[in-house]
């Protein structure tokens, strides 16, 4: 089988979410529910008849609880439960994304996060240019040479420069940044009376292993 050149990894959950919230009150002629259905569909059709993707890959939450639930216990606990007009949704989300030949994947007790960091590693050494479908923030800690993030909702590519750029760090050091500033959408806190350019500040001259 022949290598790809590039291979697109997208955050599914994500995708399902963005596509629910921003389309409303969509039902079929029996009053089921379609937007999320809809809107997922165009914007992976968008996705590949612009980007043309050599690969692409669709990961998923597991609804079973993570190892970051059981080491801490309010981790994501402020989040609302999946709308149940879009749990009704989620089985036809799946059929598109078969009826596409895309590949899944869905592993108990992680979450689509940990499995497009995996992917994307594995890839990247392999000289595949890799590209994390996602707006979230958590996955810029990937970034290196050939592995980027484009966020479909901003038309935007995010690369290792961006990071270094905006944090004066590296990729892998955004680790130790959340660590500091902790993060509010992952209910997460951080250190008292730290914001994201105090924590920059401390972290350009020392590491959080040092702190500690």
């Amino acid at each position: 089988m022949k290598t790809p050149r590039n291979i697109y990894l997208i955050d599914g959950n994500s995708y399902v979410y963005r596509a629910y919230h921003a389309i409303k009150d969509l039902t079929n002629s029996r009053g089921f529910p379609t937007n999320a259905v809809y809107g997922f569909t165009n914007m992976i059709m968008k996705l590949l008849k612009e980007k043309r993707p050599d690969a692409v890959v669709v990961a998923f939450d597991s609804p079973a609880p993570t190892e970051r639930h059981l080491v801490y216990e309010e981790y994501k606990a402020q989040r609302p439960e999946m709308p149940g007009d879009l749990v009704m949704q989620i089985p036809y989300i799946r059929k598109v994304v078969n009826a596409l030949r895309l590949k899944t994947y869905e592993i108990a007790g992680q979450e689509a996060d940990d499995i497009l960091a995996t992917l994307a590693l594995r890839a990247s050494s392999e000289g595949i240019d890799v590209f994390i479908v996602t707006g979230d923030k958590d996955m810029l800690q990937v970034l290196s040479d050939n592995v980027r993030i484009y966020d479909p909702m901003k038309d935007r590519v995010y690369s290792r420069e961006y990071v270094l750029k905006r944090f004066g760090l590296p990729p892998e050091r955004i680790p130790e940044l959340m660590a500091l500033t902790g993060d509010p959408t992952d209910n997460i806190p951080g250190v008292r009376g730290i914001g994201e350019k105090t924590a920059c500040e401390i972290l350009k001259d020392t590491s959080l292993m040092d702190i500690l």
